[in-house]
């Protein structure tokens, strides 16, 4: 199974949003001449918080193909995954993401810090073959959850040691230079990413031929919804290197559900503000297990008192990743990105109003998906 050159994570927390994910890669396709794969992807960790199971992501991904006639690849992604819970995903997943950050050391040699790792991935690797055959779906190797970039040198001895382990990997997700918060625009050096990145396209030249990677072998930017400074420069260079790229988004089409609510109606409104509120008294709760990811000004939040006077168009601006907009907050937005947690808890409210609301969500999903993701990697 070989996962086309360009692929596109459209993750989804509450399953919901399928045909509308579906709708934006089609109309980028039209509007760029582009294919992008899609991949809908959701992680253990999203599914034990939302209370669902991957088999609801594989029936999303399956009814939007239906619904739109859909004739091209798609895929299931087990995002995330370890020995510890991926049986669960076998039977409805076609590609998954092993991640072996756990695994990595913090100092010594690269065969110290990082063979481990890959050894790990191995296991993985082999455990699922064993269940699925080997055949029957795409390997993701990620090694971006930790503290410290890996250079292009390491990813280079990564994927000679991935090579060397069997492990037939076609995309690989290094941790790259720079902060990639949840929900937010790639914080850090711009000129120094392009530099890396490029080197990182090189690398993979090389693995490909010289350890006998698969010919389709690509990046991985994790957490790459709303990184919009990033992606001119990854859009340029994959053109001029001639080489794919897969980009996972998740918690964006969550945080265009929530602005899509803000705007339908003043009861859904009134249920996105809900859901802030609530989020701001349990704010520790909901950031640990994305302390690596976010960085939320807690003076820069809005009161509970400030947010009640808020009208649609208010809350709307505030939410929306528009960073000329004076309103834009991406602390409130970060904590948002957060507090899925708190609307699957609301879930007799918030999901009869994901449905009656389809058609305005839908806008926001395709407009946040086409004109600024995609829009930004292959505009001429």
């Amino acid at each position: 199974m070989t996962i086309g050159k360009y692929s596109f994570g459209v993750g989804d927390r509450f399953a919901h949003e399928g045909i509308n994910q579906l709708k934006a890669l089609i109309e980028a396709e039209e509007r760029f001449g582009v294919h992008f794969v899609p991949v809908w992807n959701k992680s253990n960790r999203e599914h034990q918080i939302v209370g669902t199971e991957p088999a609801e992501t594989r029936a999303e991904a399956d009814a939007a193909v239906k619904a739109l006639n859909y004739k091209g690849q798609y895929f299931v992604d087990a995002d995330h995954i370890n020995l510890t819970n991926v049986d669960r995903f076998i039977d409805s997943s076609d590609f998954f993401t092993i991640d072996v950050a756990d695994y990595i050391g913090k100092s010594g040699s690269m065969e110290e810090r990082f063979l481990p790792a890959i050894k790990e991935a191995g296991r993985i690797y082999r455990h699922i073959a064993e269940k699925k055959g080997a055949d029957n779906f795409v390997t993701e190797v990620s090694m971006d959850e930790v503290d410290e970039a890996q250079t292009p040198e390491e990813l280079r001895y990564i994927l000679r040691e991935i090579a060397r382990e069997g492990i037939p990997v076609q995309t690989i997700a290094p941790k790259f230079t720079g902060r990639f918060n949840k929900g937010v625009d790639y914080r850090g050096d711009l000129a120094r990413f392009e530099r890396e990145f490029e080197q990182d396209l090189l690398v993979i030249e090389e693995a490909v031929r010289e350890y006998g990677l698969p010919e389709n072998l690509k990046l991985s930017i994790h957490s790459g919804s709303d990184k919009f400074s990033i992606y001119p420069i990854m859009g340029r260079l994959i053109r001029k290197h001639d080489k794919g790229i897969h980009i996972k988004t998740a918690g964006t089409t969550w945080l265009e559900e929530n602005i899509g609510l803000a705007v339908a109606d003043p009861a859904a409104l009134e249920l996105a503000k809900k859901i802030y509120v609530n989020a701001l008294g349990r704010m520790a709760e909901l950031t640990v297990p994305y302390a690596t990811v976010i960085d939320v000004d807690t003076t820069k939040l809005p009161t509970p008192e400030e947010v009640a006077k808020w009208d649609a168009d208010t809350y709307a601006r505030t939410m929306r990743h528009n960073q000329e907009d004076p309103l834009y907050n991406p602390s409130f937005r970060q904590l948002i990105h957060v507090s899925y947690k708190i609307a699957a808890e609301l879930a007799d409210e918030f999901l009869p109003a994901l449905e009656k609301h389809t058609d305005v969500i839908g806008e926001q999903i395709t407009a946040n998906l086409c004109d600024r993701h995609i829009a930004r990697l292959f505009s001429k």
